[in-house]
């Protein structure tokens, strides 16, 4: 039997669900963690899949990264309850603070804001990439005991000129992404 796979994506223009191949299925989460988490949620508890694959865009912060990385953990950047908590750690609770796909090396850090600018602190915890979705589906993912896996393609610098970057730059990572998903359906 084929596990079942399901591909959570922020928008269209990053991916076409026309182009994806049989038996998998493209869900549109809209931007941000409260959008991607209540997709995320509908999607695990009406499909069941065995798979969740989330694919997007996202600025580097690490500037020795190109194209489309397979993300090994998130953090979420935007969690600042300080002094209740450090910077990325949610208070007053039990779940973690990152979570580990299992694939790849490179470390994402989600929050909803659009990166146009250095953030030390990103540095400091070995971020590579940021997004405003990952975390939200890792985190639902893992509350409901779903393997995940993603994958972002950079389409800016996460500076200044980042919105108009991501803007010439959000459609180009489907094809790659495309290629990798039947490397790993063939596995």
């Amino acid at each position: 039997m084929t596990k079942k796979i399901l591909i959570l994506t922020a928008l269209a223009s990053e991916l076409n669900a026309a182009d994806a191949p049989d038996g998998v299925e493209v869900i549109y989460t809209g931007v941000g963690k409260i959008n991607a988490a209540a997709t995320a949620t509908a999607a695990i508890l009406q499909r069941q899949p065995q798979l969740i694959v989330n694919f997007g865009t996202a600025g580097k912060v690490n500037p020795g990264v190109d194209g489309l990385l397979d993300i090994a953990s998130v953090i979420q950047r935007d969690m600042l309850a300080i002094p209740l908590a450090a910077r990325g750690v949610t208070p007053l609770s039990d779940e973690p603070n990152s979570y580990a796909s299992g694939h790849g090396s490179a470390i994402c850090g989600t929050g909803d804001s659009f990166v146009t600018a250095s953030d030390p602190w990103l540095v400091e915890q070995g971020v590579d990439v940021v997004d405003m979705e990952l975390f939200a589906i890792a985190h639902t993912s893992h509350r409901y005991g779903v393997p995940w896996r993603a994958f972002k393609f950079i389409t800016d610098s996460a500076d200044e000129d980042a919105a108009d970057h991501w803007n010439d730059n959000v459609h180009r990572g489907a094809e790659l992404f495309w290629q990798t998903l039947d490397r790993i359906l063939a596995d």
